[in-house]
């Protein structure tokens, strides 16, 4: 059996603080250039103010089509509808996993006048024969999220394994890994990756070193480390306070093609989709 190779960070990214919705403020971690290096995975935001006015307008009716969309909220309430009827309030440590498909609207609005707002929304591609799938809506209370210790560090598993705990988002097609490290001493953490997988860690408070063969590598808070796919274990050392999201994912390997709130395969089938939606078939 061969030795496990350590991942390293191939390059780092600061997100780009931008608006969306009706004006939140939030930082883009993971941007559409970055689509095809990070397949399966098409965009991730950051949000947290405690400024209401960075997010009281929230997220009003829009549409979506062909992707899958992932929401952990680390703090806050936010409250989610959708053209298919469904309905959930989003809380402290809770997730939201809404697959679009075909195409649903839907809207996530702040249920809060004041206090923090934090937390994560994640993209994630769906292959050719499931994007016009039937949509879907599932959320999960904090409890539901299941949590391991591992020395120091606790760790919220939201997708994929981690010590042979499983998290309850799957999708068969693209095995996400989608982990909350949280530090609470000074501690190593290490994850098995699959060697074909794409992967990255963003860290949202402190500092976390990534092993590698040519020694310790530093991310900084607000800053995404893409991890080269020239190994098969994820080594990071961090201290007390240090907080991440690790992610990876088994690429599609399809061409993307999008527009706005949609995400398809051609050019052809974006344009279906704005007609689409235009026509009121994705109410």
């Amino acid at each position: 059996m061969a030795e496990p190779k350590l991942r390293s960070v191939e390059r780092w990214v600061a997100g780009q603080a931008t608006q969306d919705g009706a004006g939140v403020r939030l930082t883009r971690v993971l941007t559409q250039d970055l689509q095809q290096r990070l397949d399966p995975f098409l965009m991730l935001d950051a949000f947290g103010s405690d400024d209401p006015d960075d997010y009281i307008a929230g997220f009003p009716d829009h549409p979506h089509r062909g992707f899958e969309t992932i929401t952990y909220m680390i703090a806050g309430r936010m409250r989610h509808r959708d053209s298919r009827g469904h309905e959930g309030l989003l809380e402290n440590g809770g997730v939201q996993w809404m697959t679009a498909g075909r195409g649903l609207t839907h809207s996530e609005m702040p249920e809060q006048e004041e206090g923090v707002m934090e937390g994560f929304q994640l993209w994630l591609n769906l292959p050719s024969q499931l994007k016009l799938c039937d949509p879907g809506y599932q959320d999960f209370q904090p409890e539901q999220i299941p949590r391991v210790h591992v020395g120091g560090v606790s760790v919220r598993v939201i997708a994929g394994q981690c010590q042979e705990v499983t998290g309850p988002i799957a999708r068969a097609e693209t095995q996400p890994l989608f982990l909350d490290l949280q530090f609470e001493a000074s501690s190593v953490f290490v994850q098995a990756l699959a060697a074909t997988h794409n992967a990255f860690v963003y860290v949202y408070r402190g500092q976390l070193d990534v092993a590698s063969s040519q020694g310790l590598q530093t991310i900084d808070a607000q800053r995404m480390g893409i991890l080269h796919n020239d190994g098969d274990v994820l080594e990071v050392h961090g201290q007390a306070g240090t907080r991440a999201i690790v992610l990876a994912g088994q690429p599609l390997h399809e061409p993307i093609a999008q527009y706005g709130p949609f995400v398809m395969n051609t050019r052809q089938e974006l344009m279906q989709a704005v007609d689409d939606f235009r026509a009121g078939r994705m109410a």
